[in-house]
């Protein structure tokens, strides 16, 4: 088993957290697994992106120029990894900032509209836990119970008390996500 992702957006949407969570929840699965974030020198708003391998045998290079799945947040990230996405792989977005939807054929297309839900909770930060529970409805890589041990080891102590939320978030994307045909 190897995944190879790509998830990309704006800074601030917590593109390069969500990577960090699947990594190390794949760690938890005993499993190989490569993070390399790519960012702009602004702290929030600038394109943000992270590459992703989660496998069961050594990782040979970090460098990808396909991926099984793209998680885009962005227009401009749309208009990047789309190409990108291998034959047969997922592309899994949300709407909100979309201007021009994916059109691959060749591939599986799903949306979530992880910023309207996230709104309604009432709570803005917990947009990438939303995206998050959607890819792993999708592509189970990593298990929720290693999920929240990974979230649990990449958010400082203090905010422990939110992995509840986080959780409910998690699960919240996973009954939300849309196939589009």
């Amino acid at each position: 088993m190897t995944e190879e992702i790509i998830i990309a957006g704006f800074g601030g949407q917590g593109v390069l957290s969500m990577g960090k969570i699947i990594a190390y929840s794949g760690i938890m699965q005993d499993y190989e697994v490569c993070w390399m974030p790519s960012y702009g020198p602004e702290m929030r708003g600038g394109t943000a992106n992270v590459t992703v391998i989660v496998s069961d045998k050594a990782i040979s290079s970090p460098i990808l120029h396909q991926f099984d799945t793209a998680i885009v947040l962005n227009q401009p990230s749309m208009d990047k990894f789309e190409a990108q996405v291998k034959p047969g792989g997922v592309l899994l977005y949300d709407p909100n900032g979309i201007t021009k939807p994916p059109t691959r054929k060749d591939i599986k297309v799903y949306k979530i509209d992880a910023t309207e839900i996230a709104a309604k909770m009432g709570n803005v930060k917990i947009f990438n836990m939303i995206v998050l529970g959607a890819y792993l409805k999708v592509r189970p890589v990593v298990s929720l119970e290693n999920v929240m041990k990974g979230l649990a080891k990449s958010i400082p102590a203090r905010h422990h008390n939110l992995l509840p939320l986080n959780e409910e978030a998690i699960k919240i994307g996973g009954d939300n996500i849309i196939e589009v045909k």
